[in-house]
């Protein structure tokens, strides 16, 4: 059965589960944040635990395959390290989901934020859009209105 499994989540599949997986998380942001479903779901610590258990598999899958994962330090040394790193299809997808879950924190903290401060959903849509394509920048561009509504700057919030 674990072959089974194994064999239908190859790292295409995994990738488009992703990709189409986050869409109803950041659906609920934009359109429901107040919602039962958007606290229990999206902006608690559920998404990351989804996301911490692909990361896993596939690491213990390239551990399987013999890849040496102590190789991917040398991402440090410099660019084209990093470029031969991700010439590797197994490394792109644990940058992926990396960035999927980036991405997703930026955009549930925001969504958090901004009913504790009483912001408009306006701006706060555009914030979450922002950080659904660009997480830092969207926190980034959120802490720029925030500081306008909630009337102090907070370095450490």
């Amino acid at each position: 059965m674990i072959d089974q499994i194994s064999t239908f989540f190859s790292y295409s599949m995994i990738y488009l589960w992703l990709t189409i997986g986050v869409l109803p998380f950041w659906f609920l942001m934009l359109f429901f944040p107040q919602s039962r479903i958007c606290k229990i779901f999206v902006t608690s610590i559920f998404p990351i635990l989804i996301l911490a258990g692909v990361d896993l598999y596939l690491i213990l899958q390239m551990y399987n395959n013999g890849i040496n994962l102590l190789g991917s330090f040398n991402l440090y040394l410099g660019l084209n390290e990093l470029l031969l790193l991700f010439s590797d299809e197994n490394y792109v997808l644990l940058f992926w989901i990396h960035f999927l879950a980036i991405n997703l924190f930026c955009g549930s903290w925001i969504t958090r934020d901004y009913q504790k401060i009483a912001m408009p959903k306006f701006f706060a849509f555009i914030s979450i859009i922002s950080a659904y394509f660009v997480g830092p920048f969207g926190l980034l561009f959120y802490w720029f209105i925030r500081i306008f509504f909630s009337k102090k700057i907070d370095l450490y919030d």
